[in-house]
Parts: C-alpha cells; structure tokens; sequence
C-alpha cells in the first residue's frame, strides 16, 4: 500500500509540474523534473512518466513550439543573440530529443509493460512528428517521415543482448501501412549492416531477433487500390517511392540480400530456406540474385539441402536456372535418414516434380528407383505406404524402366550389378539390375505394406497413384487405421466349444476339476 501510495503521489506531481510547463514558458525548467522520473527504478512511476512525457511533448507538438529545421547546437543558440521564443523552441527541441532517446532505451526495460508502452509511444509520436514535421520540406510535395525517430524503434528491437520476439510481435501490428513497412526494411537494412560491419563475431541474439523482424515483412503479390500510410498527409502524390510496390521490392530485396550475405548459424539457416520459396522468393525484385545462396545451400548435404530444394525448383521452373548434376545431388540426397527427418513430405513432394519429366534419361529414373527400392528394405511402414506408390509411379511415367520388374533371366540375388555406393546415377548400373527388393516386400509383417508392393504383380494402370495423402502419414496414424478397421464376422478359433478347466468333458482331468 505504502508503494501505492508513493506512486500516486509522484503521479499527481508529475501532473502538476506538466500543466506547469504548458501553462507558462517560465516554468520551463520543471521539464527536467519530469524526465528525472523516467530514471526511476520503478515500473509503474516510469509507465506514469512516459504518460506525462507524452502529454507534454504531444501538445507542444501540436502547438508548434518545438524548433522546426536542422537543430542548432543548444549551447551556441543559448550564448547567442537570438530572441526569447526562438531559445525556448530550440531548447525544448533538445528536451524532446533526450526523451526520445530514453524511450528507445526503455524497449529494453526489465518490465514487459514497459517495453510494450516505450514502444506503443515511440509509434505515436511517429505519426505525430509525421503530422507536424520537424524538419522543412525541400520543396513543395516533398515527402516527409521522421527517420530518426523511427530509427530508434528499429535498432531498439534489434537488440544484441537479448531475445525481442515478443515486443516484435506488437510492431508487426504496424506493418500492414505500407510506409511503415518501406521504412523498416530501410531501417533494418542499416542497422544490419552498421552491426555486423567489422565483427568478426555477431550475438545470436541478435540475428534471432532480425530474422524475426526480417520474416514479419510481407509485401502484396501485385498493386492494389491505394496505399494505406501511417503517418497522415494532406495530400498523396505518386511520385513517392514509398506508394509503389516496385520500390518496396527493391527495399525488401536489399534488406534480404544484406542479411544472407553474412554467415549465419545452422538454426537460423534452416529458418531462412523453410519460408524461403513461399516468404522471400516471390517478392524479390530479382530472384535470380539468389541463385548463389541457394546453390551453396544445395551443396551443404543433410537437411540443409533438403530444405534448399524448394527455393531451387522456383529458379529453375520460373527462372531458367541451369545447375549442373542437379540430379546427382538429388540422387545423393537419398540417405536412409530421409524417411525420418522432420520434412521429409516436402522432400518427395518436390522430388516427385523433378522426376516428372518423360524426358529424363531411364538410367536416370532407373537409378532412383532402385535406390528408394533399396532404402525401403529398411524404412518404417508409414514411409512404406508412401515410396511403394512413389516407385510405381516411375514406372508408370518411363516404360522403358519396366523391364526392372520383369527380366527373365537376370542375374542372381547374390550378383545384383546395382552399386549402392556409387554417387553417380549414371555409374550405378541400375538399369542392368531388378527390383527385387519389391517382391521381399510383399512378405512385410504389415499387411498394407504387403498390398502396396504386390501391385507390380499385375499391370501397372495408366492413371498414377497420387502420393499427396500419404506424405505426411505418421505411425499414429497408421495405427489407428488399423484399430478402426472393421472385421466382417468372428475368426473361429475352436470347433467344440470348452467345457472343462483343463481340457474337453470326457478328459480325465474334467472328472476330477470344474469350474465353480
């Protein structure tokens, strides 16, 4: 109660000490009193000094009477001879700037309360100051937008020490108005490069909490309507780069190009190439600028390589990339930890696409083939469930591969001419060998297993199995398809039903034993 009290006192005399200062230019000085209080150790006399700070420099604002222009030293205005008002304009610009200031520093207050209102604050005195500039347009039409301030808010959520996420979680509110979102990828573009420029060694905080920001940008896929500012104007001219789309690609390509140019750890790499084709790609001015990112991402191995495979099949379907042995990378990529790593659906889901061309080779589709055959031996049953109809598929799609399933006369199981060790499809004598790894499988201890290999028994249909449903399947899932599964009528197990304990009624030992 004791600190409730204190607090409410403080706030009533930082209330009078406001209506002080907007009541009388005299009373100027008792400026420093209020953002004394900003200082405090604690939060609720803080979040009540932030509150009068922006009642005050709010009106004043409003009023005009802070110094509009390049601002003077405070010192030399002071010692000059300029008149009374234009002193008081000056010095109280200076106060304005010192509260700003400390603003950016409290987004990194203990409190969240406090971080949330700095920043809720700083944002409004963004649209403030873009309503009531303070810097003189260069001409008539020129556009306007307080920079500097808003600088602070960016490089205040970038912060080194610690994680922002949630904090920037709340700017992302802003970032549907399109000069608040030009002006971010600006900003952050600036501040990436100012904070990485001459380290040999960036905080991990810090990359997490600009790719968190860089990741909240989404730009429209096309020009819609007219554009939506934050900061109010009088009147909207389409000379303004930030009211094109056009520019705000260039921006979002520059923020993007300055971040993934720099060596970025494992975790955040992986972040990076998951939204890369959904997220990044399609709203780069340039997308081919990435082709060297994405290559060096293919070449990596492991799941690197298998989350690069989107961002690839963008460049090479839309963009013309050429990338040399694409498909012996690919060919490579299949590894028995591909059945179990976390994407593994969006792996197949694009392999399947790049091996649909009737125009590949059939050593080439021979030798996925026969890999996956041979990687199946081994995988769980819900990935089972779903490369049986992936081969078959192949199949389908290349006949002159079918003389895999049906080779009378081959070669013996123990002299199979396939070599599994060979990285090149080209080398691996895959069209000289069989799929006999189908016909083991058909004797698989999973009966749904057991069906989908024994389909090369007959004809393969025209039509291709869709493998759509069946690449997210989890053992779960495969287990409750098999508990939900309806047994036409009882299985019987014995003939003459049991009577006794220990055996039939004319047993001896029913003679002697009963159930009671």
């Amino acid at each position: 109660m004791e600190r409730g009290r204190g607090t409410g006192g403080a706030g009533r005399t930082l209330g009078r000490l406001l209506e002080a200062v907007l009541a009388s230019r005299s009373q100027a000085n008792a400026v420093f009193d209020i953002l004394a209080a900003l200082q405090s150790e604690d939060a609720e006399e803080v979040q009540e000094a932030v509150r009068i700070c922006s009642r005050l420099f709010g009106a004043l604002l409003e009023r005009g009477e802070l110094f509009v222009g390049r601002l003077p030293s405070e010192e030399a205005v002071m010692a000059g001879s300029q008149g009374a008002i234009h002193k008081y304009k000056v010095w109280m610009r200076h106060r304005y700037h010192s509260w700003c200031r400390r603003l950016g520093e409290l987004l990194a207050h203990p409190s969240f309360q406090v971080q949330e209102l700095a920043l809720g604050t700083l944002m409004k005195f963004v649209q403030l100051e873009g309503s009531h500039p303070l810097e003189k347009p260069k001409w008539e039409g020129h556009y306007l937008f307080p920079q500097e301030l808003f600088k602070l808010v960016v490089e205040g959520l970038l912060s080194l020490e610690e994680d922002r996420a949630l904090l920037l979680s709340q700017l992302q509110n802003y970032l549907e108005y399109d000069d608040i979102r030009y002006h971010v990828m600006q900003a952050a573009s600036v501040t990436v490069a100012r904070v990485t420029d001459g380290q040999a060694e960036v905080p991990l905080a810090f990359w997490n909490n600009a790719f968190t920001l860089l990741s909240c940008v989404s730009l429209p896929r096309q020009e819609g309507g007219a554009p939506r500012f934050f900061v109010k104007h009088a009147e909207l001219s389409d000379k303004w780069k930030v009211a094109h789309l056009k520019e705000h690609r260039k921006a979002f390509q520059l923020m993007w190009l300055r971040f993934l140019k720099h060596k970025l750890p494992i975790s955040l790499y992986k972040k990076v190439l998951v939204i890369m084709h959904d997220a990044i790609l399609p709203h780069l001015a340039q997308p081919t600028l990435l082709m060297d990112f994405l290559t060096s991402a293919y070449d990596v191995g492991g799941a690197i390589s298998l989350l690069a495979l989107n961002g690839l099949f963008i460049l090479i379907h839309q963009h013309n990339l050429e990338y040399p042995d694409f498909y012996q990378k690919l060919y490579s990529l299949l590894e028995p930890s591909v059945f179990h790593v976390k994407y593994r659906a969006r792996f197949f889901h694009l392999a399947d696409l790049f091996l649909s061309s009737s125009h590949l080779p059939a050593y080439l589709v021979a030798a996925f083939a026969k890999r996956l055959a041979r990687l199946a031996l081994t995988a769980p049953p819900e990935a089972l469930l779903m490369v049986l109809p992936f081969i078959c598929n192949l199949l389908r799609r290349h006949p002159a591969c079918r003389v895999l399933v049906h080779r009378p006369g081959g070669p013996e199981l123990d002299a199979d001419p396939y070599d599994p060790g060979e990285q090149d499809p080209a080398k691996s004598r895959a069209l000289e060998s069989s799929l006999w790894e189908l016909q083991a499988l058909q004797k698989h201890y999973h009966p749904e297993v057991s069906k989908a290999a024994s389909v090369i028994n007959q004809a393969l249909c025209v039509p291709e199995v869709s493998i759509a449903p069946l690449l997210e399947l989890t053992p779960y899932e495969v287990f409750e398809r098999d508990l939900k599964k309806k047994v036409p009528e009882p299985v019987p197990l014995e003939f003459i039903p049991a009577v006794g304990l220990l055996g039939r009624r004319e047993d001896l030992c029913a003679q002697y034993f009963s159930i009671s």
